[in-house]
């Protein structure tokens, strides 16, 4: 018996060493000493667009001019940040070559700026990437070149001291280096880069925010994000295709500090490029991505509906930013997903209809009404506890999920001013600020007080015309029904 098991042992270590040899000799190796031929300029783009391959036969010179911009820009809706870019715009340019090429590489500090800056390519084989060859201070430019030795996704950003405080600014990318051949056509090819902001308010807060460098030590960060800000790539900003057709995302972390669970819901990875390199996986749920690495995922879209691109640490998504979505339009089809077919109630505890317990006063009770600045006090705790996972703290809600709550012509419109939607729940397609919304609200076990606080906290922090709720009008509503 033993002897079977170590003969299995050797079998499975010559099959594994075989397999290796076999992956390790599909390796493209490049002679840095073979001639390139011709010079082309290479097409950078910001996020989400991709350039289209260099259609050259044979390995080229490929020129890139890349330059370091600091500009106040949007991080959310009311919330301004001084960015510090590369072309512009964060995540910086999306840069692309071949395996082979000869990258002639100028670096540009514009003389507006204020601090010096470099950049650190983990495609390139060399001291510090070209940090050492690049660090310029504003109104200079550098020049270096380098082979692209080897094939894959890699990020690029700033080195300068002090580094982390650079990339948390915004400056960070990525450069594809692809086969001489190219990879495989898909559809569409989208960039996506994930990174994280420590802002000296907390998420949300109006205003210009500045940089917070104890809450980067403390790897603390109020905004984790995709393409830069929030929302960038949602609602209409949202990236679109058709049903039927493949999609490719090279995807980016910047970090500087959180490694990313990449995930799209309602949809699987066909194949995963692990760590942006060689390997491929198929048939993946969720990829990790750390920071300062990448990954490529394609899939195709099957059935129409909105795909939502998330880091699956989950808060992340939904309370600080870390959401892209695509947009998949065109004709169902039911052999893959029906949607919802049949509801109908559940009772596991018995045949009458179960109901959340109201907490109502005592008829004879005593009503003592609060004041103004009392409710709203009260009513954002309550906010927060039973209303911040899905509309958040800035009242805006998850496009295509749930409806926002500020300035909302849907609540508005109601004489109620809600008091029924939040005793009674609400269920069904419905139309906020001209946005269809489809979802399920329960109904929220609060007593009339309770209910009076939020209701006054929501007309009025979030634009719908203020005014006061009292406990007597939801009282009256009770009664009734």
């Amino acid at each position: 018996m033993k002897t079977k098991n170590f003969l299995n042992i050797i079998f499975i270590l010559l099959l594994v060493s075989i397999i290796s040899c076999n992956q390790k000799s599909e390796r493209t190796i490049v002679d840095p000493d073979e001639e390139v031929k011709g010079v082309v300029h290479a097409e950078l783009t910001d996020a989400p667009l991709v350039p289209p391959r260099i259609p050259n036969k044979s390995n080229t010179k490929v020129i890139v001019n890349l330059e370091i911009i600091e500009k106040e820009m949007r991080l959310a809706d009311g919330v301004d940040y001084t960015f510090w870019t590369f072309g512009g715009s964060v995540p910086g340019k999306f840069i692309r070559v071949r395996q082979g090429d000869l990258v002639e590489f100028h670096l540009h500090n514009h003389p507006d700026n204020l601090l010096p800056h470099n950049i650190d390519l983990h495609a390139v084989t060399g001291p510090g990437g070209g940090a050492e060859a690049s660090l310029i201070a504003p109104g200079k430019s550098a020049q270096f070149s380098f082979r692209a030795l080897n094939q894959g996704l890699y990020v690029y950003h700033c080195a300068t001291a002090p580094v982390g405080m650079h990339i948390a600014n915004g400056m960070y990318g990525l450069i594809l280096v692809e086969p001489l051949e190219g990879l495989p056509p898909v559809d569409h090819e989208f960039y996506v880069m994930q990174s994280e902001f420590y802002t000296s308010g907390n998420y949300g807060d109006r205003g210009h925010q500045d940089f917070d460098m104890q809450k980067a030590f403390d790897e603390r960060p109020d905004y984790v994000v995709m393409n830069g800000s929030v929302g960038a790539n949602t609602g209409e900003n949202a990236m679109m295709v058709q049903v039927g057709e493949t999609v490719r995302l090279f995807l980016g972390n910047g970090g500087p500090n959180l490694v990313s669970s990449f995930h799209a819901i309602g949809e699987i990875f066909d194949k995963v490029y692990v760590e942006g390199g060689t390997l491929i996986n198929h048939d993946v749920q969720t990829t990790l991505i750390p920071a300062g690495g990448s990954a490529i995922v394609e899939f195709k879209c099957e059935v129409p509906g909105t795909l939502h691109l998330v880091d699956h640490s989950i808060f992340r998504a939904f309370n600080k930013g870390a959401i892209a979505q695509i947009k998949v339009v065109g004709d169902e089809n039911h052999q893959v997903f029906t949607g919802l077919e049949k509801e109908e109630v559940y009772l596991p505890e018995g045949t009458a209809i179960q109901k959340i317990s109201k907490k109502t006063e005592p008829s004879d009770a005593v009503m003592i009404e609060l004041s103004h600045e009392e409710r709203m006090e009260a009513g954002e705790k309550l906010y927060k506890q039973n209303c911040l996972a899905c509309h958040m703290d800035h009242g805006k809600g998850i496009p295509g999920t749930f409806p926002p709550l500020v300035n909302s012509d849907f609540l508005q419109a109601r004489a109620d001013k809600g008091i029924g939607i939040v005793l009674e729940g609400l269920q069904g397609e419905i139309t906020v600020n001209g946005e269809k919304y489809n979802n399920i609200m329960p109904a929220v076990s609060l007593s009339d007080d309770q209910v009076a606080s939020i209701l006054t906290y929501i007309h009025n922090n979030f634009d719908n015309g203020g005014g006061l709720v009292k406990a007597a009008d939801v009282k009256a509503w009770r009664e009734q029904k």
